[in-house]
């Protein structure tokens, strides 16, 4: 059905004085009069388009359409008291999709959690409007970073027979199901469609690293799976993926990408989200705008595992976590390094080599790895990356400390083996990104359909 989209008319001052036609859901409805008034919205802009409607014609006219139901409106373009408005009568207006009066997104405010129980709707809401524009947004300036720094873009396995981060929080893949007819697990794993056990992937970084002994520069962007028991406002069980590999890289490498790729991927969304900034910024968190721009236009802050520590233990904060070398560092201590100490964004590096993955390179130390984290104020960690291990010997010996099948990872470990090369990447949570662009503190609203502990539809 021919229409303009609302963002269209609303920006476009050579459409002021034509005839035009719009299609969307009623936001709110009045009546008055001689006059009523109808805000439309078809999910291309956060501003609705308002329809007045003359009933000089029909001064019985009371079929006003209620909060819920879809139009199409056709009539002139005026220059109203805000904003360009549309000019109908009652007989300009077609209802496309009638709606009961019981409709929940009623022109009230509405909690977040109250609308985590209707995901089919919560996408008419403002704030989820904004949200998945600043997503798509960012999503395409991802894109555009790698695309044009000679990145190629590939695409890795979602069902995988290795565990990249080995921490045994694979989703299983079977098409057996629950069965007592095998004596072993291995039987069960021979009788299974790939005949050998296999899960939804963690990551495509091994994939990546393959791809990019070959082609030099990857970047994957795609769903990861994680079956970690963990129901915090930071987690889900799919998230979306960022993972660049890079080889004749090390690990200063490594991290001037992604300090330059978070800027230029934050300096896109403020200046073509405007609009969906300062409804955040209003409603989310006061001094967001000044915030970001802050962010893009200063250094990242450096700092190692070891200075981390000793920050953390001379702060005289009482932490839930307790602090000692050794540790994982937990979201309040992320938190508190770069909101209190650098202030800004912040790069932490060579963590010790028993709480890091077995592909990370080894330092000369023997004690640590060459990790690092990017954690930024009100979020904590959204990068996670390392030089790889390129040196055979030292990743089989990493590999056999774990406990690990080498025989799964025999594709891996070739790549040491035929023109190994320095080489690194990282990850990047995108739904942990949104949340900071967006001051949105739960990452469950910042994905249309949230998959959690106990929680799917």
């Amino acid at each position: 059905m021919k229409h303009i989209d609302i963002k269209e008319v609303l920006t476009n001052k050579e459409l002021i004085g034509q005839q035009v036609t719009v299609c969307g859901w009623v936001r709110t409805s009045r009546n008055s009069k001689n006059v009523a008034f109808v805000e439309l919205n078809d999910g291309t802009s956060l501003k609705n388009i308002q329809i007045v409607i003359d009933k000089a014609d029909d001064p019985d006219y009371k079929d006003i359409p209620r909060v819920g139901c879809s139009l199409k409106v056709t009539g002139a373009l005026v220059e109203g008291r805000n904003a360009a408005e549309i000019n109908v009568t009652p007989a300009d207006i077609t209802l496309l999709g009638d709606c009961p009066q019981d409709y929940p997104l009623q022109k009230k405010g509405h909690t977040l959690e109250f609308l985590r129980t209707m995901p089919h709707l919560r996408g008419r809401t403002n704030t989820f409007n904004a949200v998945m524009r600043i997503r798509s947004v960012l999503a395409q300036a991802i894109h555009q970073y790698y695309q044009e720094r000679n990145f190629v873009y590939v695409n890795t396995p979602l069902i995988t027979g290795s565990d990249c981060e080995g921490a045994g929080e694979m989703f299983r893949v079977t098409t057996i199901g629950y069965s007592t007819e095998y004596k072993t697990e291995d039987d069960y794993d021979a009788a299974d469609f790939f005949g050998r056990r296999a899960g939804l992937s963690v990551s495509g970084q091994l994939e990546g690293e393959m791809a990019a002994t070959a082609m030099g520069k990857i970047y994957t962007f795609g769903p990861s799976f994680r079956a970690e028991n963990s129901n915090t406002p930071k987690h889900l069980a799919e998230f979306w993926h960022v993972e660049p590999e890079i080889a004749f890289a090390e690990l200063e490498d490594v991290i001037e990408v992604a300090e330059d790729m978070v800027k230029h991927v934050i300096g896109t969304v403020l200046e073509k989200c405007p609009d969906e900034i300062a409804f955040f910024d209003a409603h989310f968190e006061k001094g967001l705008k000044a915030r970001l721009e802050e962010l893009i236009s200063h250094e990242f802050g450096r700092v190692t595992y070891t200075e981390a520590i000793e920050l953390l233990k001379k702060s005289g904060e009482k932490f839930v976590y307790p602090v000692d070398w050794g540790c994982d560092l937990q979201t309040e201590h992320e938190r508190y390094l770069s909101e209190k100490v650098f202030k800004k964004a912040v790069f932490v590096t060579d963590y010790p080599k028993d709480i890091k993955s077995f592909y990370m390179k080894q330092n000369p130390d023997g004690k640590t790895v060459a990790a690092v984290d990017l954690l930024v104020p009100g979020v904590g960690e959204i990068i996670g990356g390392s030089e790889r291990e390129a040196d055979y010997d030292k990743l089989i010996a990493a590999m056999k400390e774990r406990n690990m099948n080498l025989d799964l990872y025999s594709d891996y470990l070739d790549l040491r083996k035929f023109g190994t090369v320095p080489h690194g990447g990282f990850g990047l949570g995108f739904e942990r990104l949104i949340m900071y662009v967006t001051g949105v503190q739960n990452i469950r609203d910042v994905i249309m359909f949230p998959r959690t502990v106990g929680s799917i539809r």
